[in-house]
């Protein structure tokens, strides 16, 4: 995730905290292999409940932010602990893998047979996601560019896990309690629009918000040309400015589970009044 996402919602007035998973942007580990993803959601709940600890912190609300895969931490932190999150923004997550990205079955059960004995080989045969994630051509290159995303095809445990993450999380949308904005680009081929909408249909939340932007990809907050990212802010703020005003005006706190295991980024401006 971009910086300037940290640093829009920090401007908004929220304190903003981000972690690379292992293997991910700075932190260290093989370049995007995951052996286990109960393992990133673990390493992300107990960096996010110390910063919680903090006396600073203490008593204000936590939103959970994430985009794409970390929709899905976001959520698996949410089941982790239903009670600890006082709401959740979800934009494009990943809830199931678009079919039109997912390996052919026929793939996926040769590769489920070599995931002990090769799972650090990048074989998965995918599309380039870059290429379907981002339409603004200037954002695309600028991706490209920047060294800390990984740009080769996925490692195959990596891949396996997380297309049964998925699976797992379609199959538990019903157990989602806490309130959420979920946001999803009408056009988007990488994670399912169409998910998105289960996620709303089938949560059990009171409190829950489903925005559909016709014509926009996955890349939302980065990708789009630069009147939509505004577009898509204005309605992420809005968002949580409502929520963490009306839970008694007290000040409030923001996680980004997307950032580092071992580099903390803090993004602060003002008084912070709450974290994603």
């Amino acid at each position: 995730m971009p910086l300037e996402i940290g640093e829009k919602l920090a401007s908004a007035g929220y304190a903003v905290f981000g972690m690379d998973y292992e293997g991910h942007g700075r932190s260290a580990g093989v370049r995007c292999y995951i052996t286990k993803f109960d393992n990133v959601v673990n390493d992300c709940s107990t960096f996010y409940k110390s910063i919680c600890e903090l006396q600073e912190y203490k008593g204000k609300a936590k939103f959970l932010y994430g985009e794409s895969m970390g929709g899905a931490v976001s959520l698996l932190l949410h089941k982790k602990d239903p009670l600890f999150w006082d709401g959740a923004v979800l934009v494009a997550p990943m809830c199931k893998i678009s079919e039109k990205l997912k390996p052919h079955p026929v793939f996926v059960s040769i590769l489920t047979g070599l995931e002990e004995i090769i799972p650090k080989w990048k074989i998965v045969p995918t599309k380039d996601v870059i290429n379907s994630a981002f339409k603004d051509h200037t954002k695309r290159e600028t991706i490209r560019n920047n060294k800390l995303i990984y740009q080769d095809k996925p490692r195959l445990k990596t891949a396996l896990e997380l297309l049964r993450t998925s699976l797992s999380v379609e199959t538990s949308l019903h157990q989602v309690t806490l309130p959420f904005l979920v946001l999803h680009g009408e056009e988007d081929t990488v994670t399912d629009p169409e998910v998105s909408k289960a996620l709303y249909d089938k949560a059990s939340s009171v409190d829950k918000t489903l925005k559909l932007y016709p014509g926009m990809w996955h890349g939302l907050t980065s990708g789009e040309p630069d009147e939509n990212i505004e577009l898509v802010f204005a309605d992420i703020i809005s968002w949580l400015d409502k929520r963490a005003t009306s839970k008694a005006r007290i000040e409030s706190f923001l996680p980004i589970p997307t950032y580092k295991r071992s580099n903390l980024l803090e993004f602060q401006e003002g008084r912070p009044r709450a974290s994603l």
